[in-house]
Order: C-alpha cells, then structure tokens, then sequence
C-alpha cells in the first residue's frame, strides 16, 4: 500500500505459539497394556500348573492397576511434560518380577515370597508418587551433595556389623526383617557424584602429564578417583560383594567420561577395576570360589557332586530354547535358595525363552536410553549427570546380573532390576524411575517454553 508516496509493507501477524504435546494420554493407554499383560502372566501360571485361573487374580489385576493409575495420575498433576515410557516400563516389570516369583512359590509353599513383594512394591510406588508430588525441582538435591555420601557411607558400612548371609556381608536382618543398605546408597552415591562432577568439571578438563598414550589428569583432580577405587577395593573385601564394589566404581567413571569427555578416564577406570577385581579374586576366599565356579561350571558335575547353581542355571537357558517351556513349566526352582533372587533370570529364559528374554533386556534398554535423552536434553550440569548417573546404574546392575547367571562374568549378589525378590531393590528402582520422570518433565518443559516464546 501506497500513502503520501511512502510503501507500506504489512507484517505478517506473530506466529501462534507451538506447544509440546504432553503425551499422558498415550503413558495411560500403554500402562493399561502393561496391567494387563502382567494379569495375563499370573492367569497363564495357574492354568499351567492347576488347570484353572488362579483365585487371586483379580484382586492382583486390581491391586496393580490401582498403584499404576495412582502413580500415572501423580505424573500428569506434577510432571505433565514427563517422558510417556517410563512408568509403564517399570510397571510392566514390577509386574513381571510378581508374576515370576509367585510362579516359584507354587514350588516352595512353605516359602512363598510373592505377598511380601507385593507390599515392598507398594512401598516403593508411594515413594514414587511422594517424589512425584514434593520434589518440584531436582536441582535441589545439589544443595545436600556431602550429606548424601555421608548417608551413603553409613550405609556401606553398616552391614559389616551385622553376621555374613550366604557368604556376603551386605544385608540386615533384625526380628525376620531385613533390607539390603546399599540398594539405597547407589542412589545417594549418584547425586553425590553429580553434585561434584558438576561443581569440579572444568578443573578435571585439564590434564597431567602424558605416559605413553595415556593422558593422565592432574595430581589433585586424579585424588577423588583413587579415593573411590580405594573405597570399592574396601567394601569387596570387608563384605564380599564383588557386585556393588563394580556398580559403584563404574558408576563414577562414566560420570567422569560424561563429564569430561576424555576417554582417558575410561582407560584408568578400567586399569584400576582391573587391578583390585584381580587381587582380591586371588587373596579373598569368597570371591576367589565364585571366580573358580565362572571359570569351571561344570566342575562339580565332572566330581560326582551334582550340578551347582551356575551350571542349573545354564541348563535352565538351554531348556528355554527360543520359544520358552511356557510359564509355570519350567524347572529353574532346581537352582536353590537364590532361584527368586539372583538367578529370577534364569526362569524367565526358560519359560519365555531367547523371545521372551529379548523382549525384557529390550524393556531395560529403552528405560535407560530414556534416561540417557532426559539428561543430555539439560543444559543444566548436575541434571544432565544425575540422569545419566541413574540410568547407568540400571545398565551397570542389568549387565553385571545377566552376565553372572549366564557365565560371561562371575557371579554377584546382586537383584536384577524390579524382577527379583527383594524390598530394598525395588523401592529404590521405583525412586530411580521417580528421579528420571522429574528430570525428563524438566527437560521438555524447558524446550517446551522456548518454543512458545
């Protein structure tokens, strides 16, 4: 348009602004899936065993769909941006983990484990939700860096008083209760070493001197990584816990590789595991037998003894073939006091065979790479290592399990995530998912204001 021989050009009207999908209907949607799949495993066990439905089953259908629905609705009050995939993972394997245990209790009926597993999980979905609700921001947890590690040694250390179980020092027991307190200080143990990588990350970015290839960090920065490899080197020998001093010591060097971005780091972290897995293999006697059974499965076997729970739990894989003996058909109880606890995995390889254990490593996967996005989509440091640091102990503690149960390392203590008896693990894994689904809602709100601005 043309005035007064000046051009006028209109501007375009303000593009209207774009909102990020919440996607809460499609987390409900898949939670229902899950539900019922987990219905769908307990009823197939009482068929295979009995012939009919199991009596419990709606109340157990009921029971869990009222914490998932509890819990799904905690998430669409508070963290309305959150990442969809994540609860529903870890109620289709909380499910699971019931489904399992409760199949190995219908062959120890004077052992039965499903109800108090039922109750922990409860625990452990309120301690989601409590999480859910009250921490509106997770930065705040950097305020208490030093008090969590200092919780987290207590922790550690506090089982050494108490008498060794199964040859390892890594429960209490008082009055039939027991927990396990390192379940709890991993978690601890995350935030800390966020909190410090966060603060300290510039000062481990600059390097020593160089041996060979091997560029080494300075002598002040290096500290802290002997002090932790000291530390994990002290928690396998004083309580034979060759599983947690691993998570541990491979928790802090991937925070310091996502930290730093220098491999180097991953190469002393290697060197120095290396170096006390191989020390205290020989000189402790626990974890010295545990390295001989890695080494020769089939060694009682050739000695007349019988099969020991290593070389049950490979024949329970073989058993499995690829499409699985079906659920509650199976043989895994042969594997002893530990077939509900650290070789759970081994029934699911039977029964729902290389399909079906696909299937779950492929659940496990995609929590942690969900995990992994939430954190590197922060700009903020300590969110994006807390993230990172959380997901890695699901990946440290599915690598160590799975490869214990199935000969590619030697065997650990340690619970496979949400699937194995145990209250204090999963309580934790229900507060490790807590934590992601906070920083994941923080992560895309966050996007989510950009684009709108």
């Amino acid at each position: 348009m043309t005035k007064a021989g000046i051009t006028v050009v209109r501007a375009d009207p303000p593009a209207p602004a774009v909102r990020l999908p919440r996607r809460r209907g499609i987390e409900l949607a898949l939670i229902v899936v899950a539900v019922l799949l987990s219905v769908y495993g307990y009823c197939a066990v009482g068929l295979a065993r009995h012939g009919t439905v199991p009596p419990g089953a709606a109340g157990y259908g009921a029971g869990l769909g009222v914490l998932a629905l509890v819990a799904h609705l905690a998430v669409r009050y508070r963290a309305p941006y959150a990442d969809p995939l994540l609860l529903p993972i870890g109620v289709l394997l909380n499910g699971l983990g019931l489904v399992l245990i409760y199949r190995l209790d219908l062959e120890t009926p004077g052992d039965r484990a499903a109800p108090t597993q039922l109750v922990w999980s409860t625990v452990g979905v309120a301690l989601f939700i409590v999480t859910a609700l009250f921490l509106r921001d997770f930065r705040v947890l950097q305020r208490y860096s030093y008090v969590c590690v200092a919780a987290a040694l207590a922790l550690l250390v506090l089982p050494i008083a108490f008498p060794a179980v199964n040859g390892a020092r890594i429960w209490i027991r008082i009055a039939g209760f027991s927990i396990q307190p390192g379940e709890f200080a991993k978690v601890l143990l995350a935030v800390f070493f966020a909190a410090y990588l966060a603060a300290n990350r510039n000062a481990l970015a600059f390097a020593g001197r160089r041996i060979w290839r091997l560029q080494l960090p300075t002598g002040r920065v290096l500290g802290p990584i002997v002090a932790i490899w000291l530390l994990s080197v002290v928690v396998l020998v004083l309580e034979r816990d060759l599983g947690t001093s691993l998570l541990f010591f491979g928790l802090f060097v991937v925070l310091l590789y996502v930290a730093t971005g220098r491999t180097g780091w991953i190469a002393v972290g290697l060197l120095l595991a290396s170096l006390g897995a191989v020390a205290v293999g020989w000189l402790e006697p626990h974890v010295h037998s545990r390295v001989q059974d890695w080494l020769h499965p089939f060694a009682t076997i050739e000695a007349g003894q019988g099969p020991n729970q290593l070389s049950q739990s490979l024949f329970a894989f073989a058993a499995g073939g690829t499409m699985g003996t079906g659920l509650g058909l199976g043989h895994s109880i042969l594997i002893g006091f530990a077939a509900k606890s650290d070789f759970i995995l081994a029934t699911a390889g039977e029964e729902l065979g290389l399909a079906g254990l696909s299937a779950i490593f492929l659940l496990y996967g995609l929590l942690v790479e969900r995990g992994y996005r939430a954190g590197l989509s922060l700009r903020d440091p300590f969110g994006r290592l807390l993230a990172v640091g959380l997901a890695s102990i699901v990946a440290l503690q599915v690598f160590v399990i799975a490869g214990g149960v199935t000969g590619l390392i030697p065997l650990t203590g340690m619970a496979m995530p949400f699937l194995a008896q145990g209250g204090s693990s999963v309580v934790t894994n229900w507060a490790i998912v807590a934590l992601l689904i906070r920083v994941s809602d923080c992560a895309r709100s966050q996007y989510d204001g950009e684009v709108a601005a």
